[in-house]
Parts: structure tokens; sequence; C-alpha cells
């Protein structure tokens, strides 16, 4: 386990790469609105209040008129025109855990039109089986196929929205719905999602966005538990490269700790301090068979990661509980009528 005053640092790693403008970019450059929301969050874990609302503001000055963000942004330019659907979802789990985190309602309240565009946005891009296609492209064309690990992201941003728009006074019953339909999705219809399963997040995302709880989650990831976790390094980005990385084995923490799986998530968490750079900053990968860093950077998504993780298993804040709580209160059964799916293989 690392220390407070070493989750402060990692998280002031962040602050320090943040841009003028409160975008906080990959190493390559660009924002993107997902792991920019990331980052935002781990920075209020840390108390950065001022750093995280000023990201915040970009969010708000980048959303185009249908409530979505350009895929990339360099310099506050659009260098990938498309529309994410998971991009858009994530700002509601940002909105929502900076809620938990400072109790400043006025904050949320003012960000609130943001959420609820972003949303609309998202759930506009639902098929009638219940999954979320992945994007609409620049022309506003929505995508053919449908993201098993974007999806379980999404569930969470649903979830979340739902929350606030309930605490807030404005509930979004349409949401609520979309989530459950999603959920559902998720849980019972791999088929309906491309085929990305040599990646680890279609593994673990299901458990981390709260749509597979209780005695499926553990099946789940006993599943594929030896395909991808490297003992005392962590785990795999993809399947077959000797190569770990360290925000994909802080989400699984994540997921762990949503299970109450304490041992195995301090366990794992404490294996992928290998990564930790002398400035707080975690090195994005290690390619074990090479013995080298890989990529050779130091990323802003993967020290958010990091101090998110610590939350979760330390309880720094009162944002701690946020992914253990990202699933339904009680999952609903779906009713056949608005299912809308085709018989889940065997």
């Amino acid at each position: 386990m690392i220390s407070e005053a070493q989750v402060l640092q990692t998280a002031a790693s962040i602050a320090a790469i943040q841009e003028e403008d409160g975008g906080v970019p990959w190493p390559e450059g660009h924002v993107d609105a997902w792991n920019h929301v990331e980052c935002l969050m781990a920075m209020s874990v840390a108390g950065l209040t001022a750093q995280s609302r000023h990201g915040y503001g970009w969010l708000a000055g980048h959303q185009r008129a249908d409530g979505s963000w350009p895929a990339k942004l360099v310099g506050g330019t659009a260098t990938e025109a498309n529309g994410e659907s998971n991009h858009a979802a994530y700002i509601a789990v940002g909105v929502w855990h900076e809620l938990l985190v400072t109790g400043d309602e006025a904050f949320a309240a003012s960000m609130w039109p943001v959420v609820k565009k972003a949303l609309d946005y998202v759930v506009g891009l639902q098929t009638a089986r219940g999954e979320i296609v992945w994007e609409r492209d620049a022309s506003g064309r929505a995508a053919d196929y449908a993201l098993l690990t974007g999806c379980s992201s999404i569930h969470q941003g649903l979830r979340s929205g739902v929350r606030l728009a309930d605490r807030l006074a404005d509930p979004q019953p349409h949401w609520e719905l979309a989530a459950d339909r999603l959920a559902h999705v998720l849980a019972a219809h791999p088929e309906a999602f491309a085929d990305k399963s040599r990646y680890s997040m279609d593994w673990y995302y299901p458990v981390l966005g709260g749509a597979v709880r209780g005695a499926q989650a553990f099946e789940l990831l006993a599943r594929e538990w030896s395909r991808f976790v490297v003992p005392g390094l962590g785990i795999r980005c993809v399947s077959d490269q000797p190569w770990v990385t360290g925000a994909e084995t802080c989400e699984l923490v994540l997921a762990l700790d949503a299970l109450g799986d304490r041992e195995r998530a301090t366990r794992l968490f404490a294996d992928v301090q290998h990564l930790r750079h002398d400035d707080g900053s975690y090195w994005t990968g290690w390619q074990f068979a090479n013995d080298r860093h890989f990529p050779h950077e130091r990323s802003g998504y993967t020290a958010a990661a990091v101090v998110l993780a610590a939350d979760a298993l330390c309880g720094y804040t009162e944002g701690a509980a946020l992914f253990r709580d990202a699933g339904a209160p009680s999952v609903p059964a779906i009713e056949p009528h608005l299912c809308g799916c085709t018989p889940a293989r065997a």
C-alpha cells in the first residue's frame, strides 16, 4: 500500500501536466473526454479542487450542441471529430463523484445541463436490443456495432446520472430504463458486442461498471484470471503480449473491491507499484519479456487509476465507494417486450 502523502504526490503529477485551458492530455498530446474526467476525479480525491473545476470548465466549453465531445482534441481543436458514446457518458460519473467528494451541490447544479445533454446523446445511440453503439461519426451517422468495455462504462455513467438527477430533483426515468436494458445485455448477451476479447478490459469491465455483480461476477473473473493476471506484476493489457499496464491493473483492483474481494484487490495494488516513478507519476506499462517500460511514457490516466484505487481501498474521501455503488440498487428483471434480445448463445 502507498501512503496518503504518496497519493497526493501522484495527483500532483496529474496537475503538473494539465494544460492552460484545463485539458489533461495523453502523453501523445491529445485530450479525450473520458480520460480527462478520470484525471479530474483523481485530483478531486487529493483536494486539488481548483484544478479539477478548471477541467470541468474545459468539458463545458468543448461540449457540442448534440451533447458529445470530439474523440480527440489538440490545443482545443478537434483532430478526430467523431463523438464516442462512452466519452459522453463518463461526465456523469465525474460530476457525481465531485458531488460525493466535495458536497458542493451548487457546482453539480451548474454542470447539470452539460450532463443532461451528454446522457441524452448516449441514450439516443441505444439499439432495440439494448446495447449502445460506440459512436456517431463526423457526419452524424451512428456506428453499426457496440463495444463491451464502452457499454460497461456507459452503464456506470447512466447509473451515476440517475443518482445525480434524483439528488437535483430532476428525475430522468428514461436513463434508468436505458441502464436496466443495457445491464441485461451486458450480463446475458455477449453476442451483442464486437469481439475484443484479447483485451483485458473486455474481461473485467462488466464488473467495474456495475452491470455484473454477485456470483456471476466472481465466475466471470475466475474464467480469465490466469489468462490476464501476471503474479507480482499486474495484469496484461492484451492476452497475447508480455505487457502489463498500470491503469488496467488498478481498474481490476476497483472491480475486486466492488465485490468485497479486498485480499486480491490489495495484493494486485501492491504488485503494480513497480511502475511508480520517484516524482509520483506512473509508467504506463512494463514489457516483462524485454524488461523495459513500454511504452516509454508516464501517463496521467495511469496515475489517476492509481489514485482512485487507493481511495477505494483506504477510504480517503466520501467518493471511495463510487465503483462499489455503480450497480443498480437491485437488478430488475427485464420484461420480454422491453428486452428486444435474440436468445443468448450457449
